[in-house]
């Protein structure tokens, strides 16, 4: 009877059988943070802030600046963008509110007269009936109050982001050294984050960039044509500028509508075909080109990102998607040299199998 030597190795496990495992386990985590979304979404949202507004201590401390002093600047920063944030908020919701009670007569006279257009061309009442209601003041109202709850649910949670973000502020301070500390033995973990920090930066950049020129442009060419409100229009083509590939969408229906009661389809039809040149142009056919090259993030997993994270953590999702997306590669997958080819389908450019990399095990 022979006998297997004694330093053969363990038998590892079937692939198959790796890859159930680590989607069990996906399941476990993303069960919990959906669990724990009203902590997690301020979270993000302040690791975001701090590695936006973070850059601006080197430049500070290199004129002389004690890291007291640095570090009150960067929490300063962070705090100015989210109140800029809370402020531009409060103001579109507060307006839009006004619009529907000033137009209510006018949104049910438009509603009725959709209804009955589309009863002239053969659509059945209940169809005509749903389509109507988009303009029904009372459903314009409900979306507004819970678009509210869900801003006052955000606000709520402020409070939580102010203390993340001074905290976080002040590690960071402390983390910026952990190379001079810790040696070359954790150059490439700090060199996986720097470079996540520097795509969330790049990210954040491309979009505002873009949303203000389309926030301009929209502004501007709704308040030529007489739209109510054009400066709250321009306010959520900014932001929604921030949700990838759907938030052109969003930005257009309230001000499209508006322009339907007030002026009737050729208004309506108007404001469409300038969205349509404008943010179409910009948002969808040029800017995500930029962004996949600030991000290395390929145009369907930032589509998906969206739908995902907003499941997982709410409204906040849709604006983080892209920085949690890039955390969870630079966490799961930049670490792990068996799995560049993952990071290669996620869109990074970069990613080679490492010189000396055996081929993974089948």
């Amino acid at each position: 009877m022979t006998h297997a030597p004694a330093d053969r190795p363990s038998a590892v496990l079937p692939p198959s059988l790796r890859v159930l495992l680590v989607l069990a386990a996906a399941v476990v985590v993303l069960a919990g943070a959906y669990a724990a979304q009203g902590l997690i979404g301020p979270l993000a949202l302040a690791v975001v802030i701090v590695i936006i507004c973070h850059p601006m201590r080197g430049p500070l401390e290199r004129r002389g600046w004690p890291r007291w002093a640095a570090t009150s600047a960067v929490v300063a920063l962070a705090y100015a963008v989210l109140a800029i944030m809370a402020v531009l908020l409060y103001v579109a919701g507060a307006q839009f509110v006004g619009l529907v009670r000033d137009f209510e007569d006018d949104l049910r006279a438009t509603a009725r007269g959709i209804t009955q257009w589309l009863g002239g061309l053969g659509v059945q009442q209940e169809a005509s009936d749903a389509a109507a209601s988009v303009l029904d003041p009372s459903n314009l109202l409900s979306w507004a109050t819970s678009l509210g709850s869900a801003t006052l649910g955000i606000l709520t949670a402020f409070f939580f982001v102010l203390a993340y973000v001074i905290f976080m502020a002040v590690d960071a301070a402390r983390y910026a050294h952990v190379q001079e500390v810790f040696g070359e033995q954790v150059a490439p973990t700090v060199r996986r984050f720097q470079r996540f920090n520097t795509g969330v930066r790049r990210y954040y950049i491309v979009n505002a960039s873009f949303g203000a020129v389309v926030a301009i442009i929209d502004g501007l060419a709704l308040w030529a044509l007489g739209v109510p409100a054009p400066v709250v229009w321009a306010i959520l083509a900014f932001v929604t500028n921030f949700i990838p590939n759907v938030g052109f969408v969003i930005g257009l229906v309230p001000p499209a509508l508006l322009a339907l009661v007030v002026g009737g389809w050729p208004l309506m039809l108007v404001v469409v075909a300038i969205y349509c040149v404008v943010n179409v142009t910009l948002q969808v056919l040029v800017q995500p080109k930029f962004v996949s090259d600030a991000v290395d993030l390929t145009l369907t997993l930032s589509f998906f990102s969206v739908v995902f994270w907003t499941f997982i953590i709410g409204p906040l999702g849709a604006i983080l998607s892209i920085p949690l997306t890039l955390a969870v590669r630079a966490l799961v997958l930049d670490g792990d040299p068996q799995t560049w080819w993952l990071r290669w389908l996620s869109g990074d450019r970069d990613a080679r199998p490492a010189p000396g990399t055996p081929p993974a095990t089948e």
